[in-house]
């Protein structure tokens, strides 16, 4: 009885092999010529197509991620170049901007005192001494450019100061800020002569103006022309307050000058040097 169903189990399995091993020779040596599917293939295609179908779909999401990260990075990597080019570009246009402005303010400065027989040196304001009320300041022209002691220095806005010390290439001035720096001046409507001294940060002190001239608020004053250092006619300011002592002979007379020394870029000195000294003043 038992050998009996071992030879029976025996021929199950062997049947079993020989027809899988038939199924498989013709699922190897179909004709693909043929739509028709066979038994077998219908089972191996509804058994493995889910399977393939799940792996296609991980196989496109994952290039579809990897494609996107690289056109997301790309894209990243290209807007930064186009925002470093817009920050060149704004950069280069603001300069330029800059530059024409300061153009503009040189070709007045040239402009500027046609008729005074002066040789003009054109400088830029390298520092203000701020810790001192801007009464000095430097600038970027010295002796080389044919700078000297005493050599005026103005802006179309009116008079700065004068030179007061030189080297090479740079020249300190001492501005009409200063109490030291006194300039005579006329007050421009009604020809009255004072002597300008500075007294605060933006602020001079007009003295020795009689008490009778009738100056009033608002008055125009220029230089006189006298001492040797500045020319005649050069705007310094306008009055804007008036002292009148109840007793004494001259009046208190306070001045704001044209110039903003907050503001000052550029000054034009008057020289006398010669006509060689002036073509250092483009170096």
């Amino acid at each position: 009885m038992k050998a009996s169903n071992l030879d029976h189990s025996l021929w199950l399995a062997i049947n079993s092999s020989v027809v899988g091993i038939l199924a498989l020779i013709a699922f190897v040596r179909q004709d693909y010529s043929s739509k028709d599917v066979s038994y077998f293939e219908g089972v191996m295609i509804e058994a493995f197509a889910p399977l393939q179908r799940k792996t296609l779909s991980f196989k496109e999401s994952v290039t579809s991620f990897f494609d996107h990260y690289i056109f997301i990075v790309n894209t990243s990597k290209e807007n930064r170049r186009l925002e470093n080019e817009i920050s060149a570009l704004k950069s280069k246009i603001f300069s330029l901007a800059e530059l024409e402005k300061e153009n503009e303010r040189l070709k007045k400065l040239l402009d500027f005192g046609e008729e005074i027989k002066r040789n003009k040196v054109l400088a830029q304001v390298v520092s203000l001494d701020s810790s001192n009320q801007f009464k000095v300041l430097r600038i970027n022209k010295g002796e080389k450019h044919g700078l000297q002691k005493l050599d005026p220095v103005i802006t179309t806005d009116g008079l700065v100061g004068y030179v007061y010390k030189v080297s090479q290439n740079y020249a300190d001035i001492l501005t009409i800020l200063d109490q030291n720096n006194r300039v005579d001046v006329i007050v421009s409507r009604t020809r009255s002569h004072g002597i300008l001294e500075g007294i605060a940060k933006d602020k001079c002190l007009i003295k020795y103006v009689a008490r009778t001239e009738q100056v009033e608020l608002g008055d125009d004053v220029i230089t006189a022309g006298l001492g040797n250092i500045y020319p005649k006619g050069l705007r310094v300011g306008k009055i804007t307050k008036i002292d009148k002592e109840n007793y004494g002979v001259t009046q208190s007379i306070e001045l704001t000058p044209s110039v903003d020394f907050n503001k000052l870029e550029e000054v034009v000195v008057f020289t006398l040097a010669n006509e060689a000294a002036e073509g250092a003043d483009n170096d």
